[in-house]
């Protein structure tokens, strides 16, 4: 592996679409008892729902520590690749590297962001963030692939979205957030973006899903389906905090066009039909961090439909025991009418902090 300090885009290297085809993909094994309540052991049989369906069409390997080992290599199915790496936390789209792919497709390299846990000191979400912070290079490492070094520039993966013909969308919520990039303009951030996932064009959103504690991720707000084609996460309750947010995100797509100066085409997708909240008996199962609760009893969680994974032959959807459920799988069918349609209840990934495209990361195709 070969530590690069040149550009991606001078190079030929750019940021495949998740819906092309992957070589494999990448998950971490859920340990932290203040992320995941009673011990880990709910999260655990989530993220094994989810690598088991993985696995069915793409090689998944997992992280895991030392003290998890064996019981992750019980868990998961055989054909599973186990790592020992140490980690902070499961995060992996915001911790392993963003894959790039060349121009003849032949070849992959990663880019080595900086991660500072959401925010770093300024509104992060745990200290230390040191061990997450060395992952994406150690995967590159293990993978024997090259990597970009950008840890100068704080960046996660569920931040950003390509559509695999030179248009990323981003948050301005979260990129321009003050724990991140503070020093840096919302125009330099910008050439940051095309400069090291080979770009022309970048898309930003104003917000996101309410209470998303990541500053506003793109991957739970809005997602590219096809080059032209996103879906956003809406809701009709105009009395719902989360409808000024969506109804801004749609207002701002519906006057913009991709790279190639395409119109894009927004498919509402429905969030819940009532807010999804952490109970006090849940609550009461996780442990303190630093002497301090990290969730409220009550407090309204960001469930999103929009936080799917798609596979090579399926889309895995996050489900949250709600009447909106099928109404998003239906939805998504019709955007992925060549993928099978894999609900998957994800209250346990939610009440860590995230999603199904939260804790994978793909890795995508070479010719």
């Amino acid at each position: 592996m070969q530590i690069l300090h040149t550009s991606p885009s001078a190079d030929g290297f750019s940021m495949p679409a998740e819906f092309e085809p992957h070589q494999g993909c990448l998950m971490i094994w859920p340990e932290r008892t203040d992320s995941w309540r009673c011990g880990g052991w709910p999260a655990r049989n989530a993220f094994v729902q989810i690598a088991s369906a993985i696995a069915m069409s793409e090689c998944l390997t997992v992280l895991v520590s030392c003290a998890q080992y064996e019981t992750a290599r019980t868990m998961l199915p055989p054909n599973v690749r186990l790592i020992e790496m140490s980690t902070d936390d499961a995060w992996a789209r915001d911790t392993c590297p963003t894959f790039l792919r060349s121009r003849d497709k032949k070849t992959i390299r990663g880019v080595d962001w900086g991660f500072n846990a959401w925010g770093g000191l300024e509104d992060g979400l745990y200290f230390p963030w040191d061990l997450d912070n060395h992952v994406a290079r150690k995967v590159c490492d293990l993978f024997q692939i090259d990597t970009y070094d950008c840890r100068d520039f704080i960046l996660e993966g569920g931040s950003i979205h390509s559509n695999g013909a030179g248009t990323i969308i981003t948050t301005k919520s979260c990129l321009c957030s003050k724990g991140r990039n503070s020093d840096l303009t919302q125009a330099e951030i910008e050439d940051k973006l095309c400069d090291y996932l080979g770009a022309k064009k970048v898309l930003w959103l104003p917000r996101g899903i309410v209470n998303d504690e990541t500053n506003e991720h793109v991957d739970n707000i809005c997602a590219f389906t096809a080059p032209d084609q996103v879906v956003l996460a809406w809701t009709d309750n105009t009395d719902d905090p989360q409808y000024p947010l969506s109804k801004a995100c749609e207002e701002y797509l519906s006057q913009q066009t991709d790279a190639l100066g395409r119109n894009i085409q927004v498919i509402r997708l429905p969030i819940p039909s009532k807010p999804i909240c952490i109970t006090d008996a849940e609550c009461k199962q996780l442990n303190l961090w630093n002497g301090m609760l990290t969730r409220t009893p009550g407090e309204r969680l960001a469930a999103s439909y929009v936080n799917f994974y798609i596979t090579n032959d399926s889309v895995l959807v996050p489900q949250f025991d709600d009447p909106m459920d099928e109404t998003a799988c239906s939805i998504l069918k019709r955007a992925f009418p060549s993928r099978k349609i894999v609900p998957i209840p994800a209250r346990e990934i939610l009440l860590g902090g995230g999603n199904i495209h939260c804790i994978t990361q793909q890795i995508p195709q070479t010719s």
